[in-house]
């Protein structure tokens, strides 16, 4: 069993016209959807004002320039993880610089995850709410929240199906919805020629210097690179050649449209927006182009939803596999690779989705929470991607540079979302604080377990494991018995295991196989070796799986026993009282223990109450069958009691 590497992924990666179609459906969901309400939460209700309006879309053009251009685009594609993204992965490739590197990991992974509860409400209530500018249904009321939440309920639903088929509709409609975006702002362009003079960055200047609310604006204008962490966490959908080519053409669109918009605004300078039409986002659509223009914005907004979903399902399943998070019920529901389905994320997600858009009402008031969700995600990336160019050896005056300027032009964005905090930013930091409370219970709860678990050395109860394997007054308990291990030593496993062989119910055996499985920084690695413990009786196998690949136990396993057979370091079929080829690898029994904390524990009080969490979320979580790919029917759960720390010094004394 060979690494796989990231081959998988190799026609994706080609400079293609296919290759650009499908990118432009899977990485720019959400960044491309941010001219729905970017505009709208400038202006406000306030009268629209030449300087303000002039200065903001300066503001928009030098983010999207500096921010999603310059830092995602050009550098942090170059984290280039075995061809795969995102923050876990950029988080394995500096892990071993720095330990303290877990925690901007997290933070940002807790973050990213509570975008994806506000993305999928704020963007589809944008584009029901243009519903409100259709002239022969204005003064109508039109339950744009009930709409919401149905299109949002029907989409978590049809997650199940996986969405291979409607998958390859995506690229076609956001190539519409672009192309729609460039159009459309190009003719308020010609209109306004003026409009393009905000290209220079004293607009930009001018505004934070002398405008009363500023850091206001900041706010609102950083909704325009939403999304821009998606150009890096997709990488391995896509590859970096077709993001950086069709970012032209995105970004070309993004910026035609904002500035048709500015273009749009002006025309009622020193008045409010018209009440028919307080978005200028639908303000520059003709009147007969509105139901359809409204239809493709919807249409936009579910893949926008369905792209953060997808990464949402992705992401928890990397933090799984690095240890930070329980593990979960993993389905694929199609053979396309990558693509994964967790019951449990997704209605996590469903519910967290539902939740905001009844809270909020309107994606006016969502914009807070998201802005700042996406800043905290980007300045923990900032600090992991700082530290990936150290171990590049850049030259530290560039990466100084990087790390102060990113930290400084975040941090104002950060400040700015931070003043809304009390008109929804707190939901924001509710979520991501939960998350991240989860993650570090069950990062801090393995270290524990490793500071008071001891592991055992297996030869020294090798001949005990052999006597009984053939001692026939014993029942027959499997042909192969398998443990599960977390001991990286080929001789050692937990001593728990041996005491459940050896001592809780005698399990007698013709193959004793211990196994430990090692999850590596790689995405696709799929190799495995083997200890030979004792010949025909006792095995050591370690299997080397990358973060993103299936444990399917079973199978794995009893292709390293045909292996085995194939070579002759193994001969079982010996035993069997049947053809050998009926059969070759015999049956396989699976003993999985669970553990729960003893009342014999002498531990400090966190300590406790971290154990405590991390075995009782443990305990509802993915049931072990499930994570490992095992067939019920051969897996036996065994309970133990986990004494990490025994009561010492007990004062009982005896009176009688």
């Amino acid at each position: 069993m060979s690494s796989n590497g990231s081959s998988g992924h190799s026609g994706y990666h080609r400079l293609t016209w296919a290759g650009l179609i499908i990118t432009l459906g899977i990485i720019y969901g959400d960044i491309g959807t941010s001219p729905l309400y970017v505009m709208r939460a400038i202006v406000g209700e306030d009268a629209v004002d030449r300087e303000t309006i002039l200065g903001a879309v300066s503001l928009v053009f030098w983010t999207l320039t500096i921010q999603t251009t310059l830092k995602y685009v050009v550098l942090v594609l170059q984290a280039d993880n075995n061809g795969e993204g995102g923050i876990f992965s950029m988080y394995t490739l500096v892990r071993r610089r720095r330990k303290w590197l877990l925690y901007p990991a997290m933070i940002g992974g807790a973050a990213v995850l509570s975008e994806g509860m506000i993305t999928p409400p704020i963007s589809v209530s944008s584009a029901i709410e243009g519903l409100e500018s259709v002239q022969q249904l204005q003064g109508a009321h039109i339950p744009t929240v009930q709409i919401t939440v149905g299109i949002l309920t029907a989409l978590f639903l049809f997650q199940q199906f996986g969405t291979a088929t409607v998958g390859r509709f995506f690229g076609p409609v956001m190539l519409v919805w672009f192309s729609m975006l460039g159009i459309l702002g190009s003719i308020q362009v010609v209109g306004h020629p003026s409009v393009l003079g905000a290209i220079s960055p004293l607009n930009a200047i001018q505004l934070l210097l002398h405008h009363p609310n500023a850091l206001v604006l900041m706010g609102a204008v950083f909704l325009c690179t939403t999304g821009a962490e998606a150009l890096y966490a997709d990488l391995g959908h896509c590859g970096k050649q077709n993001i950086r080519v069709s970012w032209i053409f995105v970004k070309t669109c993004l910026l035609l449209n904002y500035f048709g918009q500015a273009a749009w605004c002006l025309e009622y300078e020193g008045m409010p927006l018209p009440e028919a039409t307080p978005n200028p986002f639908y303000g520059i659509m003709p009147t007969w182009f509105l139901p359809l223009g409204i239809t493709i914005a919807t249409l936009a907004a579910i893949i926008a939803s369905q792209a953060m979903i997808s990464g949402s399902f992705t992401l928890v399943s990397e933090a799984v596999r690095l240890g930070l998070l329980p593990k979960l019920t993993v389905i694929f529901p199609s053979n396309m690779k990558g693509q994964l389905y967790l019951p449990a994320v997704n209605t996590f997600l469903w519910i967290g989705c539902i939740f905001i858009t009844l809270f909020f009402k309107e994606s006016t008031r969502m914009e807070a929470a998201y802005g700042l969700s996406v800043t905290i995600t980007m300045l923990m990336s900032t600090l992991l991607m700082s530290n990936f160019l150290i171990m590049r050896r850049v030259k530290p005056v560039f990466i100084w540079a990087f790390l102060l300027w990113y930290l400084s032009f975040e941090g104002a964005f950060f400040t700015a979302n931070l003043l809304k905090f009390v008109d929804g930013g707190f939901i924001t930091i509710v979520i991501a604080s939960l998350l991240f409370l989860l993650m570090y219970v069950w990062v801090s709860a393995r270290k524990i377990k490793k500071r008071f678990l001891q592991n055992v050395d297996i030869r020294d109860y090798i001949d005990q494991i052999i006597m009984l394997s053939n001692d026939e007054e014993v029942p027959k308990y499997a042909t192969n018995l398998v443990f599960l291990s977390s001991a990286k030593s080929p001789n050692k496993v937990e001593e728990k295991i041996l005491y459940s062989i050896l001592q809780t119910q005698p399990k007698r055996a013709d193959v004793y196989w211990f196994v430990h499985i090692q999850v590596t920084d790689e995405p696709y690695t799929m190799e495995y070796k083997v200890k030979v413990l004792a010949p025909d009786d006792a095995y050591k196998v370690t299997f080397r799986l990358g973060f993103r690949v299936e444990q399917r136990m079973n199978l794995f396993l009893r292709k390293v026993v045909e292996d085995l057979i194939e070579s002759g370091e193994l001969t079982v079929q010996a035993r069997y009282h049947f053809s050998p080829t009926d059969l070759p690898t015999g049956d396989f029994k699976f003993v999985i223990i669970q553990e729960f904390l003893s009342h014999e524990n002498d531990l400090p009080v966190l300590e406790q109450i971290i154990m405590s969490i991390y075995l009782g979320v443990k305990s509802v979580t993915a049931s072990p069958q499930n994570w490992f790919g095992l067939d019920s029917d051969s897996v036996v759960i065994e309970k133990v009691p986990l004494v990490l720390r025994p009561v010492k010094g007990l004062n009982l004394q005896r009176i009688g």
